[in-house]
């Protein structure tokens, strides 16, 4: 990492962490306890429960734990592993939904120096015993709803009993002798999910500037984290809110009309999502109940997926300018922030190149391209990982790493993606990308959902199909639709087939299953 960039990711991390009038022996205190753990993940907790040991660390559906409580139960609860047979190396998979059991667990894994899977809950058993065999896991913690399936995987299970029993057990224990990492599945839309593994080290720093330095993320702010904690974006914002000693507000399972509520009660000042959780909140009908307050709110983030132009208008209408776009993956980390400023004028760009991060547009030749032309995105900065666990990694070119999407810069520096590499379509000698397509069915008063991707055609090659899913009571037909992209859009991106649907299928973490929607034989009905 540059000086410059150095400073600008002390500046952004030393604004985040401020509070005015601090007793002045927090700090000292926070960085003393963090030293036996080091920079990571057990030295976070370490700090914060140092720092503000009787502070709400985590609220979840049982209720309030402090920072001192949850350090002291990870710390039992890594005994626990130990005698259980987890040391430094041991790859322990964690299957749960976001509660503090998970939390507990995760740093226990820290403590001992193993290293942590992050495992998907909607995983079927044939896919977690692939990623078992993957990822060499020995060991799972697991939801009792999952008992079925992590016992089908043939390892060490714990359950939730006895990892509960583990976290009342004896906190005394010396920190590892390696530090472990945490791996982070990739969403595996296409494919076996494949492990994106990561070390604590001076990159995290920078990796977390990259959101501090656009998103007004503050000390002892209380966020409400919506995504699992198992996937990437809900991770990162436990470790920034640790980090800053925050209060996280976490659920099971994810409620829109019970977010909103938990703002009111809460007075969250943050709220993390991703953007179909958006979509469902500002579908809530608050018309026969008293409107929650959610004038706290000064921070929406949102990652993981396409926002969305009319998503991100009818967010900043509802809620104010509180919106933050966040564009990045599990491979490349943060690579650009749209401030509510940037969306009120363009909605559906992804930002500026965040703060201590480079982001090229390059051609065929791997040459950058110039303001308003498409190219692949290519993305360098020090939070990206190093490589699939399984081996592999993704493109490198110009010492920068592939983000899988095509897109480009307007002339004032806004990033723009067009889509993904793969999803583009060729029909009839036409380059398409269907994501402009969706962003104009999702602004028709009758459609509540939308996705099209190119399916086979014996005339053009590739056309495209469109699967749209009606608002309640509304009344639309196949030709609606097509005359109403007709208006609006070339003739060649009119979908050839209009198939309705009752929901589309996603991953948990909001990603629509294209694949599975291609191989549904769309038709025009």
């Amino acid at each position: 990492m540059s000086f410059v960039r150095r400073v600008q990711s002390a500046i952004a991390l030393g604004r985040a962490n401020f509070v005015p009038f601090e007793r002045p022996d927090r700090v000292p205190r926070a960085i003393a306890a963090a030293l036996p753990w080091g920079i990571g993940t057990a030295g976070l907790l370490a700090a914060g429960s140092a720092r503000y040991p009787t502070a709400n660390a985590l609220i979840d559906d049982e209720g309030p734990v402090t920072y001192a409580d949850l350090w002291s139960a990870a710390k039992a609860m890594g005994n626990g592993l130990r005698a259980a047979g987890a040391r430094g190396g041991t790859a322990v998979g964690v299957m749960c939904r976001n509660h503090r059991g998970l939390v507990i667990a995760a740093f226990a894994t820290a403590i001992i120096g193993a290293d942590l899977v992050l495992l998907n809950t909607g995983f079927a058993g044939p896919q977690l015993a692939d990623v078992v065999s993957s990822e060499s896991i020995s060991m799972l913690i697991h939801d009792d709803e999952f008992a079925g399936i992590a016992e089908a995987a043939g390892i060490t299970t714990i359950g939730e009993a006895e990892a509960a029993r583990m976290a009342r057990g004896s906190a005394e224990i010396r920190p590892p002798e390696r530090e472990g990492r945490v791996v982070i599945l990739t969403s595996g839309t296409t494919g076996r999910p494949k492990g994106a593994a990561r070390r604590a080290d001076a990159g995290a720093a920078e990796g977390a500037a990259s959101l501090l330095g656009r998103i007004p993320l503050r000390a002892r702010d209380v966020q409400i984290v919506c995504p699992p904690l198992f996937h990437a974006w809900g991770l990162s914002h436990l470790m920034l809110g640790l980090s800053r000693s925050a209060t996280t507000i976490v659920s099971r399972s994810f409620d829109p009309a019970a977010t909103i509520d938990a703002i009111d009660r809460h007075h969250g000042r943050v709220l993390v999502v991703v953007p179909v959780m958006l979509q469902r909140m500002l579908a809530v009908d608050q018309s026969d109940v008293d409107e929650p307050d959610t004038t706290s709110l000064e921070v929406i983030a949102s990652s993981g997926s396409a926002l969305g132009g009319h998503v991100a208008t009818a967010t900043l209408q509802r809620f104010g300018p509180v919106l933050y776009n966040t564009y990045g993956s599990t491979e490349i980390a943060v690579a650009s922030v749209a401030t509510p400023a940037d969306l009120s004028t363009h909605p559906t760009t992804v930002g500026r190149t965040a703060p201590s991060v480079r982001v090229e547009i390059l051609d065929e030749t791997n040459a950058p391209v110039p303001a308003g032309t498409t190219g692949r995105i290519f993305v360098g900065n020090a939070g990206h990982f190093d490589g699939y666990t399984g081996g592999g990694t993704k493109e490198t070119q110009r010492g920068l790493l592939s983000s899988g999407d095509v897109g480009h810069f307007d002339a004032a520096g806004l990033l723009f993606v067009d889509g993904r590499d793969d999803d583009m379509v060729i029909s009839g000698g036409e380059n398409l990308f269907p994501g402009e397509v969706e962003e104009l069915l999702l602004g028709h008063p009758a459609i509540a959902d939308a996705a099209v991707v190119g399916v086979p055609d014996a005339d053009f090659g590739q056309v495209l199909a469109a699967f749209v899913v009606r608002r309640a009571g509304q009344r639309l037909g196949v030709e609606d639709v097509r005359s109403y992209v007709r208006s609006h859009l070339a003739r060649f991106k009119v979908p050839k087939h209009v198939t309705f649907v009752t929901e589309l299928p996603r991953t948990t973490t909001g990603k629509i299953l294209r694949d599975e929607l291609r191989r549904t034989n769309p038709r025009t009905r």
